[in-house]
């Protein structure tokens, strides 16, 4: 593939592109040998999405959900708001353990409201897909709309509402999978796989430094930085007519191929065109490119495919399909007229 003609980044783009190194950094300190991962997760904070992690037990999810949420040296935002929050699904979970409650007030003799974990920066939604689809709705209308409802009132989220969800591949006793529809609220799924051998050796060779710990010795970022970071982002890289007519024919290519039985939604396609302008940031361009397309196009896609029986390789389909598309990129101009 015919690779982008680096230029100098705008200097609107200077302070966004340094928000997502220092974070970066900070994140590849926490988490070693992830730096994939690590890029498609600063990709999704910057393009205000959300991401799923379908990963192996032990792999570092907490870490890297923890080391982004303890980077927000100042949390900023609605009071009692905090940086991060795991929350453990169960089967036995309620909405309202999500979502919060209405407590009786003894002294006001009134309702107060009282916020539960998904009032944070960064959620950490451990094994998702272990709760009943009642809460499973519960989290992703937050996810969807950023905000929540109990007793018929709405409760706004903070504007960096993130969340990071995860599942576990290997055991699929007692799970309610995540229906398609739900999983079309996610902008990535990624399926992590088990680190490189030197990867793994530099983890042994910090103890008894732990993890997170070591992420403290870089620096961290504010929430008002993140968020000028995801604006100055949507307003300054640009995106040429091209690219969007290359995402539409992508889309269609792929629902009409016979083995496809569901395709992407338009919903995917809007969500992906921020992720294409962070990409852009984090390499360090003002315009998207067609490696840009080509190197977020499965973890959009994939999730979103319904596929017809004795499809094992989905990445291999959207990837021949993105190949047609990339081709025809190559051969446009990207950049401003």
């Amino acid at each position: 593939m015919q690779q982008a003609i680096q230029s100098p980044i705008d200097d609107s783009l200077i302070g966004a592109r340094e928000v997502a190194e220092r974070l970066g950094a900070r994140l590849r300190a926490a988490v070693r040998g992830r730096d994939e991962v690590v890029e498609l997760v600063l990709v999704a904070l910057l393009a205000d999405g959300h991401v799923l992690l379908e990963d192996y037990p032990g792999s570092g999810k907490t870490t890297l959900a923890r080391a982004l949420g303890n980077a927000l040296e100042d949390q900023g935002g609605a009071p009692g708001v905090s940086a991060f929050r795991r929350i453990q699904f169960t089967p036995d979970l309620l909405p309202s353990d999500i979502t919060g409650t209405n407590i009786f007030d003894v002294e006001t003799s009134r309702f107060a409201f009282r916020r539960g974990p998904v009032f944070a920066h960064i959620v950490l939604a451990d094994e998702i897909n272990r709760t009943s689809p009642k809460v499973q709705a519960a989290m992703l209308e937050a996810m969807a709309e950023k905000q929540v409802t109990v007793d018929n009132q709405s409760h706004p989220l903070d504007e960096l509402f993130f969340v990071i969800a995860t599942q576990n591949p290997l055991d699929l006793a007692g799970t309610y999978p995540l229906p398609t529809p739900q999983l079309d609220r996610f902008l990535f799924k990624i399926e992590m796989k088990h680190i490189d051998r030197a990867s793994e050796l530099e983890v042994l060779e910090q103890y008894p430094r732990a993890s997170l710990e070591v992420a403290r010795d870089y620096p961290g970022v504010t929430r008002d930085e993140v968020l000028a970071a995801r604006r100055q982002t949507r307003g300054a890289v640009h995106v040429a007519p091209v690219v969007k007519e290359a995402l539409v024919d992508l889309a269609r290519l792929l629902r009409s191929d016979p083995r496809v039985l569901q395709g992407a939604s338009t919903r995917a396609l809007v969500l992906m065109m921020p992720a294409l302008q962070a990409r852009a940031v984090i390499h360090g361009r003002d315009f998207v490119a067609p490696e840009d397309v080509e190197a977020l196009a499965p973890y959009v896609f994939k999730h979103r495919l319904e596929c017809a029986p004795g499809v094992e390789d989905v990445e291999a389909l959207i990837a021949e399909a993105t190949a047609v598309e990339i081709e025809k990129l190559a051969r446009a101009s990207l950049r401003r007229g």
